[in-house]
């Protein structure tokens, strides 16, 4: 539990600098852009490169030493901080720059990500992981607390350079802390759950998808989240410009409702790191995703600036109860010899239609909702009382419309057998 705390202190400096940086940077491409497109392809040059890099991570990460991985994502992610920085003060930083240093960081920080999940197991027992998972979910709550406002006081005051600067100094924590632990490895698999060594790389590949083959409940619970995932992705894609936009880009209401989110991610991280979170886990999951789901709806419609902090703290409430029950779900179903493989399938299946959503929902919103709902145009008619008109208006349509979809999937889910068996059984239907 020492080794894992110490990691998650590194990896909470780390989390601040790269939120500061993403929040700043969200600003600045609407600045020179003004358009979402630009940052939902963001989104995309992020996110194909760590769906390709699925297909040999899990494979990596089962083998090779997983703390080095961790060390080796976090020093790629200071050397394009640093190029970003330097780019910037040369006056010579270009969106394109931003897609490039996405596709290089996308990869190995989702190489980090999955040596530090499936280290997890190896450090504390089951009964400790929904914790663990809402610790983590607590320092991304106590993250958006500081960074989105700090960020849009910085931002606005010096500038990007100064919060490139910041995440530089957070990465040097990050690597010291895993440069003073050990983090153990895990034992052979058992034969049965191991590839023979003579079997080519392919195969060794495809290891988790055969694993998750033969689990019926697993492969409905991939099936819901690669839904969910598009949905969710053509809806979040949107919010950011849809808020500048119907703010007049004010990024100091921004980092504030950014920062609501953070307050109520603590509050909900708080509550399962005492409590251990639902122990119906699939019942949990769903509800407080269509809790989620709601909210955005609400902040669509709204433009009262207290109840969108109020949404954002629910919202930020909801996600520790969605990160912990699934994250408790896999890892207690998964043995940890194999989660690196496993996780890597499963990661490469329920989010290859992120990139999806993200490609559409920028385009979406600038060149039909958008229009649609600018005055005279044809949705401004019978919506504009709901959601105005206007710049944002349409994103607003956009995001209350995938939103709505959201809750009915989490609602409809309820009448899944496969998915509600994981409340009535220890081990994977099968």
């Amino acid at each position: 539990m020492r080794t894992f705390l110490i990691v998650l202190l590194g990896r909470f400096a780390s989390l601040i600098g790269s939120q500061m940086t993403g929040f700043a940077m969200t600003l600045w491409v609407w600045d020179v852009a003004g358009r979402a497109t630009p940052l939902a392809m963001l989104a995309v040059a992020t996110l194909i490169p760590r769906l390709l890099m699925s297909l040999f991570a899990g494979v990596l990460v089962d083998r090779l030493n997983r703390r080095l991985l961790m060390v080796l994502g976090t020093a790629v992610s200071a050397i394009a901080t640093l190029t970003m920085l330097l780019l910037f003060l040369g006056d010579r930083l270009e969106i394109w720059h931003l897609y490039f240093t996405g596709i290089v960081t996308g990869v190995f920080n989702y190489m980090q990500g999955l040596s530090y999940t499936t280290s997890i197991s190896l450090l504390m027992p089951e009964r400790h992981y929904a914790r663990a998972s809402a610790l983590q979910s607590l320092q991304v709550g106590a993250a958006l607390v500081v960074a989105p406002g700090a960020a849009g006081v910085i931002y606005a005051q010096t500038g990007l350079g100064s919060i490139l600067a910041i995440e530089l100094v957070m990465l040097a924590i990050a690597m010291v802390t895993l440069c003073i632990v050990r983090i153990p490895q895990p034992e052979s698999p058992p034969q049965s759950l191991e590839a023979a060594p003579h079997e080519p790389i392919w195969s060794q590949i495809a290891f988790g998808f055969r694993y998750l083959q033969r689990h019926a409940a697993l492969k409905a619970l991939l099936v819901f989240f690669l839904v969910e995932n598009f949905v969710d992705s053509a809806c979040m894609n949107v919010i950011s410009p849809m808020l500048l936009a119907r703010s007049d880009n004010d990024s100091a209401f921004m980092g504030t409702l950014y920062s609501a989110f953070g307050v109520g991610g603590l509050l909900g991280g708080a509550l399962i790191s005492v409590w251990g979170g639902p122990r119906r886990r699939m019942r949990g999951l769903l509800a407080s995703m269509a809790v989620w789901s709601l909210g955005l709806v609400v902040l669509a419609v709204t433009s009262d600036a207290t109840l969108q902090i109020g949404i954002a703290v629910l919202g930020g409430f909801c996600m520790p109860f969605s990160a912990s029950c699934t994250q408790a779900i896999w890892q207690s179903r998964v043995e940890p010899e194999v989660q690196g493989r496993v996780f890597a399938s499963r990661f490469l299946v329920t989010q290859s239609a992120t990139p999806l959503g993200a490609a559409i929902a920028g385009p979406l919103a600038d060149r039909f909702f958008e229009p649609a709902m600018q005055p005279g145009g044809f949705l401004a008619g019978s919506l504009g009382n709901i959601f105005g008109v206007g710049a944002g208006a349409g994103m607003a349509v956009q995001v209350a419309l995938f939103s709505a979809v959201g809750v009915g999937l989490a609602l409809g889910a309820y009448q899944i057998e496969q998915l509600m068996a994981f409340d009535r059984e220890q081990t994977v239907p099968t």
